[in-house]
């Protein structure tokens, strides 16, 4: 399985629907816990699982099990929280919630994943670090 993470911001439709095409993604799956409002642009839930079906042929997810839990979220976005502190207390969450074995018997099927983070210029996302714990999980399979 190919894993890849790009940003639902500060990207044109174009730019994100080439990646995804590029990618050959069969699967995109939007971990943001907030993808309803105007802000999100052509990436708003409902409007990101049309496009993905009609651009790219593929499924859409939205899966909150691998969002971060709103008290950290809030800490990073609004408190300052380090993203270094932000992504280890991320890890720490999805192993109590037993995310990435889960992640396997949901997603197992699919040969190319788009994850749909929230990095911009100025801050990372949970998606990045997500990445890395599959990557490293699928290695030791």
């Amino acid at each position: 399985m190919e894993i890849h993470v790009l940003s639902a911001y500060q990207t044109t439709a174009e730019e994100f629907f080439d990646k995804i095409l590029g990618w050959k993604t069969d699967l995109v799956l939007d971990i943001r816990l907030r993808n309803t409002n105007q802000l999100a642009g052509f990436t708003k839930q409902e409007d990101l699982e049309y496009f993905t079906h009609v651009i790219a042929h593929a499924d859409y997810a939205h899966d909150v099990e691998y969002s971060p839990s709103k008290t950290l979220l809030d800490d990073y976005l609004d408190h300052g929280l380090p993203y270094q502190e932000y992504f280890a207390r991320y890890a720490k969450e999805m192993e109590e919630r037993k995310a990435i074995p889960a992640f396997f018997q949901k997603y197992g099927k699919y040969r190319s994943v788009a994850i749909v983070g929230t990095a911009t210029d100025k801050r990372r996302s949970h998606a990045e670090e997500l990445q890395r714990l599959l990557e490293a999980a699928e290695a030791k399979r």
